[in-house]
């Protein structure tokens, strides 16, 4: 997918909103923009899984509400992911509030995107989705870090049981989720930026993860499943 859209073919989308108005104001705002491509537009949870399973977009733009039922879009979007974790889905909420765009994050999606927002921001949006980006506005990521600082970061393991950060590294990410810029953490923990720098890198490769935000995503992830006890590998 990503070598054709280096060759000129378009980011091909599907939407689901509440209504077929909105469908079809959004598939002709979308449509004029040449590097994106609008396969099919709908409404309702199954119509969409079934879209998206003929169809296989790059990125869905999916509505917290369908025609289904208020907040069906986070049902859906859950649905997808559990049974194409590779998805990349973008919800569109009514405004941004911390609530929803957190709920929006936990279902799945790698984008979240108020109507509040100007289109030329959605633009940009699917364009980062489309080859595996999160995208968050600053207000949306204040909320991600609300969110982790709330509580501390859980004991981060693999599906063995393994964990996978030291107490030193789990250390670092609890100042991260308080929001500490790595001046900040170097000054706290006695270390140099570089090497705060380092300790993220590590962090984020051990993860899977590459920027902050993401790194919030699979903390909240985590706490979900496995609670809120702070403990390490050992140094």
């Amino acid at each position: 997918m990503h070598r054709a859209r280096e060759n000129g073919y378009p980011i091909t989308l599907l939407v689901a909103e509440h209504c077929r108005m909105n469908c079809q104001l959004m598939e002709a705002a979308l449509q004029r923009n040449r590097q994106l491509s609008v396969l099919a537009s709908t409404v309702e949870s199954a119509e969409f899984l079934e879209a998206f399973k003929n169809l296989h977009p790059n990125v869905c733009i999916v509505s917290s509400n369908l025609k289904d039922g208020a907040a069906s879009g986070f049902r859906v979007t859950r649905e997808l992911r559990a049974v194409n974790p590779g998805a990349r889905i973008i919800m569109l909420l009514e405004s941004s509030c911390k609530p929803l765009v957190i709920e929006a994050f936990r279902s799945g999606a790698l984008g979240v995107f108020s109507r509040d927002e100007s289109f030329d921001v959605l633009c940009k949006c699917i364009h980062k989705v489309s080859v595996g980006e999160v995208w968050a506005n600053n207000q949306d990521l204040q909320f991600m870090v609300e969110s982790l600082a709330k509580d501390a970061p859980p004991s981060i393991t693999d599906s063995k049981g393994v964990r996978l950060l030291t107490k030193r590294e789990l250390g670092l990410v609890q100042l991260v989720a308080e929001g500490h810029t790595n001046r900040d953490i170097s000054r706290e923990l006695n270390l140099s930026e570089h090497t705060v720098r380092n300790y993220l890198f590590r962090i984020f490769n051990k993860l899977g993860t590459s920027n902050r935000l993401e790194l919030a995503l699979y903390v909240i992830n985590q706490r979900e499943g496995n609670g809120n006890h702070l403990t390490g590998a050992g140094e």
